[in-house]
């Protein structure tokens, strides 16, 4: 309806916002960012993320991409996939809670873009300038 949906723009508890899922190095770079509307499940947005690995030991994500497809694609790209286990699940697959701590870089990596009020308010009515304004703040945080 209106458009939201093609600019990224959806409804969830918190009224109508847009998530940001990005994809780190171990030093807090980012690699790789998508955009999807506030109601999307995360898990619909690592396959996107995904096809840009290239070359990872371990690969850690949140509660929110705990699903059999995630971890297959991880699988398939050489990667162990180290994803803590949501609650609901059956199976409890293998997590190390102790290498979950590197995850941290993708906290440390957004919180640093969140210092740019353009990014933390999301002043842009379209999608495709508000990604443009993601990428510049990352490249001017952490490649210049």
């Amino acid at each position: 309806k209106r458009g939201e949906h093609s600019q990224a723009i959806g409804r969830s508890r918190g009224g109508r916002t847009t998530k940001i899922h990005a994809l780190t190095d171990r030093d807090c770079r980012p690699v790789a960012f998508v955009l999807t509307g506030g109601q999307i499940a995360d898990c619909v947005a690592a396959d996107a993320l995904l096809d840009q690995v290239a070359s990872a030991e371990v690969v850690h994500g949140d509660k929110g991409y705990d699903t059999n497809a995630v971890r297959q694609k991880i699988e398939a790209k050489g990667a162990a996939p180290n994803i803590p286990p949501k609650a609901n699940r059956v199976w409890k697959n293998c997590f190390s809670p102790y290498l979950y701590r590197g995850r941290n870089a993708i906290e440390r990596m957004f919180n640093r873009l969140k210092d740019f009020r353009r990014i933390a308010t999301r002043y842009d009515r379209l999608a495709i300038n508000f990604h443009a304004a993601v990428c510049i703040a990352a490249v001017v945080s952490y490649w210049l």
